[in-house]
């Protein structure tokens, strides 16, 4: 993550089109953004697709960064891009006429996997409802302070506090049985 005088310069300079700047922006948030995605997708390459499109939309919309938290700014684009790619799955899903072809789907895209393994914690957020799991991953993996979240999801600071908390209270519950 870049310094505070370091983001300024880095953002001046995307504002100009300077591919430097870009760069350096990427190298500062590529990792989280792609935690945070990888968090809430638990699919590398579905993953790495958002990531894409989150940056190639940070190159458009750049000149629309106003003061502020630029993470929050950031991470608003990043939840909209997520959720646009779950409204374009459940269209998907729609279209399918039988549950039978839908789970023949999904074991072909787990198949696809190979080898790697998907540790407990990503199993268990995976049994939590979307909300849910994307506080949790705002929270804890992207490191958004209770605010941000609030702002982003245009939620009061209780409501989310305690979202949180029971989200919290629902994953340990699921880690423990």
């Amino acid at each position: 993550m870049a310094e505070s005088s370091d983001l300024v310069e880095i953002i001046a300079g995307c504002k100009l089109g300077k591919a430097a700047s870009f760069e350096r922006l990427i190298d500062a948030y590529g990792r989280r953004c792609y935690g945070y995605f990888y968090r809430l997708t638990g699919n590398p390459e579905v993953s790495e697709d958002l990531l894409s499109e989150l940056f190639v939309k940070l190159v458009t919309k750049i000149g629309s960064y106003r003061d502020g938290s630029f993470e929050s700014w950031l991470f608003q684009m990043a939840t909209n891009i997520f959720r646009d790619y779950l409204r374009q799955l459940k269209r998907r899903r729609k279209t399918l006429e039988t549950r039978q072809d839908g789970l023949a789907l999904q074991q072909a895209g787990a198949g696809k996997q190979g080898s790697k393994r998907i540790d407990e914690l990503q199993i268990q957020l995976g049994k939590l409802d979307p909300d849910t799991r994307e506080l949790m991953v705002m929270r804890y993996y992207s490191q958004l302070m209770f605010r941000e979240i609030a702002s982003i999801r245009g939620e009061p600071i209780g409501t989310v506090l305690s979202k949180v908390h029971r989200g919290v209270k629902k994953l340990r519950d699921l880690m423990e049985s």
